[in-house]
């Protein structure tokens, strides 16, 4: 028992330290390469505390051996741009000047349902606060804020990639037939739209596939 205690020791200072030289402190600041080196060392570490049959020595220089392939890519990154993207990716913009930009979602393996959670936990509630939007190499959500927003509650979406979302449309207090008036008057189809999202106001944000995004208006007669 004393014996397992004192190699976990042994490998927690031995990760603490490598972690410290890596210069990274939260899971959401590191690179994709960085993410999956710490999940190895996670991985390589349990294997000499848990089992007393490998000599602690092969577990701390395999842990070294994963640090000193991480300062390899990082050098590489340094002298050699082109591998920041190889290894790293780059940043997506994902709202531009027209809009949401369906094709960098789907690259990006998310829909439309992603970007405005990202854009809430970033405090912008309606697609236009912002002028651009991005996802970077990292992960996170960044945005040129739109001076002139004007959202006062929250957005709702009501169709989101060409499929209605009920549970939305009935907060709204839009029937099916009212939405399919409103598709009409924008000579739209439902499988067209990217995104339609409505606020308690009845501000109406609505993009269909290959134009760019219009700021309508509509009766709403539910409560949020």
């Amino acid at each position: 028992m004393a014996l397992i205690f004192i190699r976990t020791a042994i490998i927690f200072i031995t990760l603490l330290f490598i972690m410290r030289l890596m210069g990274k402190s939260q899971i959401g600041e590191m690179q994709p390469f960085e993410f999956v080196i710490t999940l190895l060392i996670a991985e390589l570490a349990c294997i000499p505390m848990a089992d007393t049959s490998i000599p602690l020595l092969y577990g701390i220089i395999a842990i070294v051996a994963i640090f000193v392939m991480h300062q390899i890519v990082w050098l590489l990154d340094l002298w050699f741009k082109p591998m920041k993207y190889v290894v790293c990716g780059k940043p997506s913009i994902v709202i531009n000047k027209d809009g949401v930009d369906e094709k960098e979602l789907k690259k990006n393996n998310l829909d439309v349902g992603d970007l405005i959670e990202s854009m809430r936990v970033a405090g912008y509630f309606s697609l236009d606060d912002v002028y651009y939007g991005l996802y970077e190499a990292n992960g996170s959500f960044s945005a040129l804020e739109n001076p002139d927003r004007s959202s006062t509650s929250l957005s709702l979406t009501v169709i989101d990639g060409g499929k209605p979302d009920k549970k939305n449309l009935a907060l709204c207090g839009i029937s099916f037939d009212e939405l399919n008036k409103f598709l009409e008057k924008q000579k739209a189809k439902m499988k067209q739209v990217i995104v339609m999202t409505v606020n308690a106001d009845g501000r109406v944000y609505f993009q269909k596939k290959g134009e760019k995004y219009k700021i309508l208006q509509t009766e709403v007669s539910g409560k949020w």
